[in-house]
């Protein structure tokens, strides 16, 4: 009898200890899915008409560069030796056809509405205006940067808004170098800190590094390479995503600037952004998409507008998307866009921008060849994906 009772206590207690222990599984569960459903993220709506189309039956090439002023004026850059000859009818002469198409500036400026407000660019005297455009920028003064990434480019170039030029840093027909501080090596990205006037260039498709200079006189500042080293242009050989402690490899793509003070690189075919202090001391990094060969994942970086900046939206051209990222942990929340020709979907994403509104820019280059606006609708779901 007593060891009846023994045996009826042992299973009671392990009937107990199971139940307690499915309970805190449940309650682990619903920790988790809770946690899930309150996580938000930006959602965004595509503009299909936006923009209105150009005048002059102007066609762009592919859209290089995207950038949003003060006044909440879109810029952008395109290359219009990309557009092929049975885009621009209108070009040969005699012309081949009657209504289309001829070859925009290359530097375009829209108001909000979509309206095209004033174009530019090209060669001038003075400078040597770029065999690869890449990347535009408008800043503190409204001076308008427009970059350079052939390989025989190995300079960026400062206009005025309406296109008179003011500035070259670097020089054409360079060979790449990331120890030089006067010549660069396809610089791929523009950015400048209204606080130093101090413009930090993303170098790039040649060289490994982030480099800054005075924004008036071109003056050299400081450069730095992965992890706040000294830049190395040794061949890193082909990517291994299992590999940590990289140089940059090539393009570092961007070099963009957040409210506090801190510096955020892509380094694109790293699948990764590294964060540093102004110094070019490396705070932290994180990958986005890690077994993304080709191209890479990490192509260009836009905020969000809330004064805390809470998100990072990154164009990722090779997987046709935006991811969004909280940008304190550097942790993938939410995406928008697929692959497709249709609007809001992507090929090639390449530059993002977004306005005081909260509204999103994206520039798609290879075959894109378009300017797209995305119009914020406020935080939610985090596995929302609006197409």
């Amino acid at each position: 009898m007593k060891q009846k009772k023994k045996l009826y206590g042992l299973v009671g207690f392990l009937v107990l200890l199971s139940a307690l222990m499915l309970g805190q599984t449940l309650l682990t569960r619903a920790a988790v899915q809770t946690a899930q459903r309150s996580a938000q993220a930006p959602v965004f709506q595509v503009d299909p008409m936006w923009p209105k189309p150009l005048p002059n039956a102007w066609v762009i090439g592919s859209t290089i560069g995207v950038a949003v002023d003060a006044q909440d004026h879109i810029w952008m850059l395109h290359r219009p030796a990309t557009l092929e000859k049975n885009e621009i009818n209108l070009q040969p002469n005699p012309p081949l056809g009657e209504f289309c198409c001829r070859i925009a500036p290359p530097v375009l400026e829209f108001d909000q509405a979509g309206n095209l407000i004033s174009s530019w660019g090209g060669k001038g005297v003075g400078y040597d205006w770029p065999n690869g455009e890449h990347a535009i920028y408008v800043d503190h003064k409204d001076n308008v940067w427009v970059g350079s990434n052939a390989r025989t480019d190995g300079q960026i170039l400062k206009f005025t808004r309406q296109g008179r030029f003011l500035l070259q840093i670097g020089h054409a027909n360079i060979k790449p170098n990331s120890q030089s501080t006067v010549d660069l090596g396809a610089p791929a990205n523009i950015e400048v800190d209204p606080a130093t006037n101090e413009v930090y260039v993303a170098d790039g498709y040649a060289n490994h590094r982030v480099i800054v200079f005075d924004a008036d006189t071109g003056a050299y500042k400081r450069m730095w390479g992965a992890y706040g080293n000294k830049p190395d242009d040794t061949p890193p050989g082909p990517y291994n995503p299992e590999v940590a402690g990289q140089q940059f490899r090539n393009p570092v793509h961007c070099s963009n600037l957040s409210k506090d003070n801190l510096v955020y690189v892509c380094d694109r075919q790293g699948d990764r952004i590294q964060v540093f202090t102004k110094d070019g001391k490396f705070i932290k990094e994180g990958f986005v998409a890690r077994k993304t060969l080709g191209s890479g994942s990490a192509w260009d970086i836009g905020f969000s507008a809330d004064p805390q900046q809470r998100f990072i939206y990154l164009a990722d051209g090779m997987n046709a998307r935006v991811h969004i990222l909280v940008r304190d942990t550097l942790q993938v929340v939410g995406h928008i866009g697929q692959g497709g020709r249709y609007p809001g979907q992507f090929y090639g994403t390449h530059s993002i921008a977004v306005d005081s509104k909260g509204n999103m820019y994206t520039g798609e280059t290879y075959e894109g060849k378009r300017l797209q606006r995305f119009l914020y609708k406020g935080l939610g779901n985090a596995t929302t994906s609006n197409n």
